[in-house]
């Protein structure tokens, strides 16, 4: 085949292929309708624009539980404190008992009462345990709660150094395991009733003690908590 002959052969073929495309195109546009492509970058752009689902909030339940208490009980949460900052707290039914913001917590061992029936306060107070003689009116405070009564303890810094032996036997004998090990600023919690028995399945005490090889903070072990739901007295 002559070169002038290939040229001519590449040029028509080229033309014809052109040809076929505009013509392809041609049927494309008259068989799909323009109402057609006209919704179908309406939605594409509707799509766009709608505003992206988002999941709701989770709602916030009693004393900061990650679920709720069933119903006919109460929701209790206890706090030690930790290092000098972190103050210790006493949260029942979703009401602060004792913190910070009440401004009713301190140093040393710190009670709540609270009448079981009713789901009422009936008092609070801090025994400071490093300074002071103050292992027996906090043994005596502890006397004065009625029956059918909870009690709630959280320390703050330092509940060991002054507490005496007396006071140690009387809150072993409402069921503490952790009372004879406590020492030196340890971090403890303890739930109690008195004149009647709690559910063996619910959290009623934790301790740390401080290491100065694992606490969290300088001279201060890390907080230990409890939380849960005590049932309700049947009515």
């Amino acid at each position: 085949m002559r070169p002038g002959t290939a040229g001519t052969l590449k040029t028509a073929f080229f033309f014809f292929a052109s040809i076929c495309a505009w013509y392809s195109g041609y049927l494309l546009a008259e068989l799909i309708p323009e109402v057609s492509l006209t919704s179908a970058v309406y939605s594409i752009r509707s799509i766009a624009k709608k505003p992206l689902l988002k999941a709701p909030a989770p709602k916030r339940q009693k004393c900061d539980h990650w679920i709720p208490c069933p119903l006919n009980t109460y929701a209790y949460r206890l706090l030690s404190g930790g290092g000098k900052d972190k103050y210790a707290k006493i949260c029942f039914e979703d009401e602060l008992l004792m913190g910070e913001k009440t401004r009713n917590v301190g140093r040393g061992i710190n009670i709540a009462i609270v009448n079981y029936m009713t789901g009422k306060v009936i008092a609070t107070r801090y025994f400071d345990m490093f300074e002071g003689d103050n292992s027996g009116p906090m043994m005596n405070f502890i006397h004065s709660a009625p029956p059918k009564s909870l009690l709630f303890m959280v320390t703050q810094d330092d509940g060991a150094s002054r507490l005496k032996e007396d006071t140690k036997k009387v809150i072993e004998a409402l069921g503490s395991k952790q009372i004879r090990n406590i020492r030196f600023r340890s971090s403890w919690v303890f739930l109690t009733a008195k004149g009647f028995e709690l559910p063996a399945d619910i959290q009623r005490e934790n301790i740390n003690h401080s290491d100065s090889g694992r606490n969290r903070y300088s001279g201060w072990p890390a907080e230990v908590q409890i939380e849960g739901c005590i049932p309700k007295q049947p009515s």
